[in-house]
């Protein structure tokens, strides 16, 4: 399986969930259009097999041992195979990559009876059945189209028909799974029903962008078409310098403006004159991240190889910048994709110059400008796939700093017309002022050297 994953990026590149080639601009949110989903080896060409078929070698990407043929054996002209399905209860799976639970997954695919040498004319006569559902949607029963006049011996040529299944999907990464119904115990394993050329499009889920940076939703992992239980051996997968590459999802991307948040204090304005002076503002943003919430979620302590540098703690981000090989991952594919860099973490200082009216208060707020982006760590190694959605800090747009004044709350109106605070005169407390001091101080003579003196000079001649 692992020999295809460049082959399965081409695909997934096609469908446009891989890094794009120009920046992604972030417009009014259209009404979703159908895309392409990726079927990763569709057309059941990998592994390359020798002969004609059946052979009941694993097929990549696929779940499942199946009887796979030829596109000369299955009557195809097409260059895809034909697999057929075995008896009753044997399946054909994978789960469809980056189709989000809400989707709404339309499959187009081919069937066609058995062309198995085994198989007897009253196998194939009336057709073969079997089901096709995804993971959220109806179980379809289906019955291919039948093949008279075959004969035990001899090969069929293909009764090829094409079919389509629809479903709303109920999970991320929703599995499609084909069963066979053949029940007959005398029927040969390899005369069953085939399907080819597997092919989806998707009408995606609106994109909501009302869920709060704190709530960013479950992370899951999968290791190739199974669901693992933990994070943990994903993110541990990804713990290497090239281990693993982060593949952003542009279609479930974007950048924001955070909820308004009051910078420093508010100034209150109790005098009879117009204040104007100038202060220091500091703030700073973190970033948030899926994988650390979905621990917190389940009450787990963050494993080592999950940390990213969402802390909220400036140092100790910085350290996991430089030690965590997934964070370099991710910062690298943004970069790649949206042509600027990413930042972790934020930090700013204005000087702001208020003006405040008699009766009035100052104050300043401040929204923060955020991005937010999803997508998943795909490990070239493993074929392991950790989804996450990290929000942090946007370098592509300015913060806001709202500088506002209003009117006093009533509360602040009350306290400008409290009392100044005072202490008691127990003696004299209602006796008049005296000048009793007057007389007593010695006062020094002007100095000014502008004093005009009283003496006259007066000629003698």
């Amino acid at each position: 399986m692992n020999r295809s994953l460049s082959s399965a990026f081409a695909v997934l590149g096609a469908a446009g969930l891989l890094l794009p080639v120009v920046p992604v601009v972030y417009a009014a949110q259209a009404a979703p259009a159908e895309q392409s989903v990726p079927v990763l080896n569709g057309d059941f060409a990998d592994p390359v097999m020798k002969g004609d078929g059946p052979t009941t070698v694993g097929i990549d990407f696929w779940t499942g041992l199946n009887q796979r043929y030829s596109p000369t054996a299955s009557g195809r002209t097409d260059g895809s195979h034909g697999v057929a399905l075995q008896k009753d209860g044997n399946t054909l799976q994978q789960r469809l990559r980056g189709v989000r639970a809400g989707a709404r997954v339309t499959v187009s695919y081919e069937d066609s009876p058995a062309v198995s040498k085994e198989c007897t004319g009253e196998q194939v006569v009336n057709g073969q059945p079997y089901a096709v559902t995804g993971s959220g949607g109806p179980v379809q029963e289906v019955t291919t189209a039948g093949d008279p006049g075959r004969v035990k011996g001899t090969p069929g040529k293909g009764q090829w028909t094409g079919r389509a299944y629809v479903f709303t999907a109920g999970e991320n990464d929703p599995m499609l799974t084909f069963t066979s119904r053949v029940t007959d115990s005398r029927t040969h394993v390899t005369c069953s029903p085939m399907v080819a050329r597997i092919r989806a499009v998707e009408v995606p889920p609106a994109l909501d962008k009302t869920v709060d940076k704190t709530r960013l939703g479950t992370s899951e992992a999968y290791k190739g078409n199974e669901r693992e239980s933990t994070l943990h051996n994903a993110a541990a997968a990804c713990n290497g310098e090239n281990a693993c590459a982060f593949r952003p999802d542009a279609r479930m991307s974007f950048r924001y403006y955070d909820k308004a948040r009051v910078v420093g204090e508010a100034f209150v304005n109790c005098t009879r004159n117009t204040l104007e002076h100038s202060r220091l503002l500091s703030y700073s943003e973190r970033s948030h991240d899926s994988i650390a919430q979905t621990y917190a979620a389940a009450g787990l302590p963050l494993n080592e190889v999950a940390r990213l540098p969402t802390s909220g703690v400036r140092a100790e981000d910085e350290k996991r910048l430089k030690e965590r090989p997934m964070a370099a991952q991710f910062a690298l594919a943004y970069e790649n994709t949206w042509q600027r860099p990413w930042q972790w973490f934020s930090s700013d200082e204005r000087t702001v110059v208020e003006r405040i009216q008699p009766g009035e208060v100052s104050w300043v707020e401040m929204q923060p400008s955020r991005e937010r982006v999803e997508g998943w760590f795909v490990s070239k190694k493993d074929d392991y796939r950790l989804h996450a959605v990290i929000d942090g800090p946007s370098r592509a747009v300015p913060d806001r700093l709202l500088q506002r004044t209003g009117p006093m709350s009533e509360a602040e109106k009350q306290r400008c017309a409290a009392a100044r605070p005072m202490t008691t005169t127990p003696v004299g407390a209602d006796a008049p002022a005296s000048s009793s001091d007057k007389g007593l101080l010695k006062t020094s003579a002007p100095t000014a050297t502008a004093a005009r003196s009283v003496h006259r000079s007066m000629s003698l001649n």
